[in-house]
């Protein structure tokens, strides 16, 4: 693995390719082969706060794992992936409705890209006026796309009552979203629409679904430990017995 891009000199270890550099404000960094965490920042509290999202090369095109926080982040994203990698997006799937994980959609929408969300990230969304896929699905759903095949899975509410994994078999790589908290933090972050009683229930029918996972990405902060989900639960269940 190999960050290939810095900015703000944000916990990442890097190597400058300048005939490669995403655009100002995004760093690029490969997962393994074909797979990349994109990480974007927005300021809190005054300093850049880093959100993840995720893309996977295929010979049919680019598949985007929730897009940049922040909308005019998408297409030079896009145009990034295309000098890159000499592939245009082709779907995108957010997994949740906060605006860390749709923030980019509409633009994906006027390009024509095919943009999918649940049914209940749709209804959250209209409610909450954040941006909205073309498309949506009603249950866990498989994707196949080029040699690429990737499944949702809705383990119940948690961080969001939407929150959504999605799962690459082939490669053992689980997207967690924003459900899954990094080891690098000590804290659940944003709760306001979380359930914190629900949420403990939900990491750990993610941890038996997915028992061999050989990469598990958070929706914030680092994303190189294995153990996310186990720090999640301590999190949460710390957090729980100190309202008890």
């Amino acid at each position: 693995m190999k960050t290939t891009l810095f900015l703000f000199g944000f916990l990442f270890l890097f190597s400058l390719v300048k005939a490669q550099q995403p655009p100002e404000g995004m760093v690029i960094s490969e997962l393994k082969t074909n797979f990349y965490i994109c990480t974007t920042f927005k300021p809190i509290d005054g300093n850049p706060f880093p959100s993840n999202s995720m893309y996977v090369i295929t010979d049919k095109g680019a598949i985007l794992i929730d897009t940049p926080w922040n909308e005019y982040e998408t297409a030079p994203l896009l145009d990034s992936i295309w000098k890159r990698h000499h592939k245009k997006v082709i779907l995108c799937l957010v997994t949740h409705s906060h605006d860390d994980r749709t923030a980019g959609l509409d633009i994906l929408n006027q390009k024509g890209i095919p943009t999918y969300s649940s049914i209940q990230t749709k209804i959250l969304s209209i409610d909450k006026q954040n941006k909205l896929a073309a498309f949506c699905f009603s249950c866990d759903t498989t994707f196949q796309i080029g040699q690429e095949t990737f499944q949702t899975f809705y383990p119940g509410e948690g961080h969001t009552k939407d929150n959504l994994v999605i799962w690459f078999p082939e490669e053992k790589i689980l997207y967690g979203g924003c459900l899954v908290k990094s080891i690098q933090t000590n804290n659940l972050g944003y709760i306001a629409d979380a359930n914190l009683l629900q949420w403990p229930a939900a990491i750990e029918k993610v941890a038996r679904r997915f028992p061999d996972a050989a990469y598990i990405i958070p929706g914030h902060m680092d994303w190189h430990s294995k153990k996310a989900l186990k720090h999640t639960l301590k999190l949460l269940n710390k957090s729980n017995q100190a309202k008890n």
